[in-house]
């Protein structure tokens, strides 16, 4: 299992933490695997303000019609 470090704008953290959000659309450029962490941490004006938030990927959709191949879609829950 792997933590990845992910940069994530505030109206989109903001939408994970209040568990609207249940998903993440990111480039499929670590790796990602079902049951590694995300560590979240919000990214304001190009520095990390200090929140943070830990979920796994319960989820990867992948080679979808429509979904670019260099891209996935990870269902997340919080840890």
């Amino acid at each position: 299992m792997t933590c990845h470090d992910l940069k994530i704008a505030p109206q989109f953290y903001d939408a994970v933490i209040s568990g609207k959000k249940k998903f993440e659309l990111r480039k499929n450029d670590r790796g990602f695997s079902v049951g590694d962490l995300v560590k979240l941490k919000e990214w304001v004006n190009g520095k990390y303000s200090g929140r943070e938030a830990i979920y796994r990927i319960g989820y990867i959709l992948s080679g979808y019609d429509g979904l670019d191949p260099d891209y996935v879609i990870l269902s997340i829950e919080p840890q």
